[in-house]
């Protein structure tokens, strides 16, 4: 009963963040970190009070885009914006350009106490997730060139030259 209870209760998922944000590149690596807490709840069951602490202790992303990783104990963390495009242990890379939802589903240990007794471990996990966090991927062109625009008004990417066509 315990159990049904735990996956009843309004326990929040907590949140993805996605470096960049909200667009990021294809082929490059997008870290995803999570951010969760321990949450306590008091409810009622059988007419006794029952005190629940639930703890995240897995994550598991779905990238959107068909794949996922996980669930597993790391939760990832921010990087300085020196370090982004780095490979972490929740990044992700995108193969194709769009915009994707993003869900982080959090994975809780419970415990609860009757009428102020002895915490006791509620049996397998809770899982609850978050609502999709949309990221757009873009792509690169990179174009190298021998002369500038003073040099060669005509040249591409100059004032008043039509864009090249776009890559294939």
């Amino acid at each position: 009963m315990i159990q049904r209870e735990f996956q009843r209760l309004p326990i929040s998922a907590g949140t993805s963040t996605a470096q960049p944000s909200p667009n990021t590149l294809r082929g490059a690596e997008t870290n995803f970190f999570a951010s969760a807490a321990d949450q306590e709840f008091d409810i009622t069951i059988l007419a006794q009070s029952v005190h629940v602490t639930a703890k995240p202790v897995q994550y598991a992303w779905s990238y959107g885009d068909g794949t996922s990783l996980g669930p597993q104990t790391a939760a990832g963390g921010p990087l300085p914006q020196d370090r982004w495009g780095e490979k972490t242990l929740t990044s992700h890379v995108y193969t194709q350009t769009g915009d994707f939802p993003v869900v982080l589903t959090t994975h809780f240990q419970g415990t609860y106490s009757v009428n102020g007794g002895p915490p006791l471990p509620i049996p397998g996990q809770g899982q609850f997730s978050s609502p999709p966090q949309r990221v757009s991927v873009w792509r690169t062109i990179t174009r190298n060139y021998a002369d500038t625009c003073l040099q060669n008004p005509q040249g591409q990417g100059c004032p008043g030259v039509a864009p090249p066509p776009p890559a294939p």
